[in-house]
């Protein structure tokens, strides 16, 4: 810093010159926009008029990326490996969940006015059912063996 300090050339309002090997990172508190150094308690820089919590911005943004996370717990590979599947069997698996929770949603979305409408239901119900154990059985049967893969 004592080598910046030194140099008379420069004006008051132009970023310090850094040596040559140096780099904006060993300043102690530099500009993002600029590179050049804060005055001592300024909120500004004095050369491009950025903020000086403008590097809290950055670390913010991350924040929020961080918060995301559980996010990348929830993609297909991921949860392949978790569930020790095979793509056609985890597929087979998803739609089974799928079925079985038609199944539930058909019973909350249709009311029930006489007979003929409580047969139409359960009829549907098992109709989702069935599509769901079909699909169980396929992710079952589409399942590798450990021994198979070794």
């Amino acid at each position: 810093m004592s080598e910046v300090a030194q140099s008379a050339s420069q004006e008051f309002w132009r970023p310090p010159v850094l040596p040559s090997g140096s780099s904006k990172e060993a300043l102690a508190e530099a500009c993002g926009g600029c590179g050049s150094e804060f005055i001592a308690g300024a909120r500004f820089c004095h050369v491009c008029g950025a903020t000086r919590g403008a590097k809290l911005s950055k670390s913010a943004e991350h924040a929020w990326s961080d918060s995301l996370d559980f996010v990348r717990a929830l993609e297909f590979h991921r949860v392949k490996e978790w569930i020790g599947l095979s793509t056609a069997s985890l597929i087979a698996f998803l739609l089974g969940a799928a079925c079985v929770l038609a199944a539930m949603i058909v019973g909350v979305i249709y009311s029930v006015q006489n007979l003929a409408d409580f047969q139409a239901i359960q009829l549907w119900r098992i109709e989702w059912l069935l599509g769901a154990l079909v699909a169980f059985v396929a992710g079952i049967l589409l399942k590798r063996h450990q021994s198979a893969e070794k």
